[in-house]
């Protein structure tokens, strides 16, 4: 990887982290606070959230016959979802002990905490519990997948993939041979010294 492309990354790293400072300051104008993994609104801010909640006879009436039909199949993806949760724990487990590799730990990906928002009734907060858990385990998958690849097979691909994760820049430019060996194990002895 040249210079170049290298001072690049660390420009749009930088760029990322100002973005989300920027973001995270505007969120602040929302007045809540978190204490032992609890969030608190005020009491006045959760009473205007809770006037904004569509109780359940509206919500049932204005959502199309055809959406709710659907619930089966949405919602029967999650048995595969805790299959693939259980596998990840064994992969994890086993792979981590083995090759001496740090996973992410799934606590950073799955987050559950949109149902105390006051404006959400139970269905809402219901469809809000599964799609937390079920987009912070694909995220918290692909970013087991990519230490995984990180560790067994940092080359690119030559075709253009439309999904890279945290770790693909860092991969070997595909075709690239030269003291493969060598640089393979030098990053496998990097990649044992990430913590996430």
């Amino acid at each position: 990887m040249s210079d170049r492309i290298k001072e690049m990354m660390v420009e749009i790293e930088d760029l990322r982290q100002k973005l989300k400072e920027e973001i995270e300051q505007q969120e602040k104008e929302i007045d809540y606070e978190i204490k032992n993994g609890y969030i608190k609104f005020e009491d006045e801010v959760l009473s205007k959230q809770k006037e904004n909640m569509k109780h359940l006879l509206a919500w049932f009436g204005e959502t199309p016959f055809v959406q709710l039909l659907t619930a089966p199949v949405v919602y029967g993806m999650v048995l595969p979802a805790l299959l693939l949760d259980l596998m990840l724990f064994i992969y994890t487990c086993v792979v981590s002990r083995v090759f001496k590799i740090r996973f992410a730990e799934r606590k950073d990906y799955i987050v559950f905490d949109r149902h105390y928002l006051g404006y959400l009734n139970i269905i809402e907060k219901l469809n809000c519990l599964y799609c937390s858990y079920f987009n912070g385990l694909m995220q918290y998958s692909a970013a087991v997948a990519g230490r995984t690849e990180l560790y067994f097979c940092p080359i690119k691909h030559a075709k253009k993939i439309a999904y890279d994760h945290n770790y693909y820049d860092a991969f070997f430019v595909y075709g690239d041979g030269d003291g493969y060996p060598e640089r393979l194990e030098k990053l496998r002895e990097e990649t044992r010294q990430i913590s996430s």
